[in-house]
């Protein structure tokens, strides 16, 4: 049996098409069902719905062989007992420092204040803010990162970024980029020897799949 970590949304739906490409068709749309373990068209083929950011942690641990993780959610993560084979290219976004439209963040970063940020990216805000010299204090939200400096909570996010649309609803706007995201697959390193044979064939497909930016 092979089992794929997969979480709902953007990464679901545009892994889709290397799961075709390899003749894997999922069974049931995590969106409409409440189930956790999808099958697929190929019995020993399975899918498991998980969190972004416990992929990681799944493959790691064995609970499944391979997945499609974010590079936010691998970074977080430290990458330990996994391959991280490919770059997919897919559910492209950016990692950024946001903040309301009438705060100065960089008058405040010039005068070296001390700024409060609100974020889930733990690890990478701690890193990219020690090595631009800034002074901060970390506070860990689960989610409604824009809602914590409309409400006075922080001054600023550490959040992804898409279109933007959500920062511009909120009167947000970006003003650091601190990375750029795609998706990886993650293969398990002990799955990878003990499964070569079955994860090889897939991996290769998924290789072959890859669309790159022109």
């Amino acid at each position: 049996m092979i089992t794929i970590a997969l979480s709902k949304g953007r990464i679901f739906t545009e892994t889709l098409p290397f799961l075709a490409a390899a003749g894997v068709v999922p069974l049931e749309d995590p969106e409409t069902s409440r189930k956790l373990l999808i099958g697929t068209n190929h019995p020993d083929i399975r899918i498991v719905v998980v969190r972004a950011s416990d992929v990681p942690t799944y493959v790691q641990y064995g609970a499944a062989d391979m997945g499609v993780a974010g590079k936010d959610s691998l970074y977080e993560h430290g990458g330990a007992g996994l391959y991280v084979p490919l770059d997919l290219n897919i559910a492209k976004c950016r990692m950024c420092v946001a903040c309301p439209r009438d705060f100065d963040y960089h008058a405040k970063v010039r005068r070296g204040a001390r700024l409060r940020i609100a974020t889930k990216f733990m690890k990478y805000s701690r890193n990219y803010f020690a090595k631009i010299g800034v002074h901060v204090d970390l506070i860990k939200l689960y989610g409604s990162m824009e809602l914590a400096p409309i409400a006075g909570l922080s001054d600023a996010i550490v959040d992804l970024v898409s279109s933007g649309a959500t920062l511009r609803a909120n009167n947000l706007v970006e003003v650091e980029q601190i990375d750029t995201i795609s998706s990886r697959l993650i293969v398990g390193q002990a799955a990878m020897k003990l499964k070569t044979s079955e994860l090889l064939p897939i991996i290769d497909t998924f290789e072959k799949t890859v669309k790159y930016d022109d």
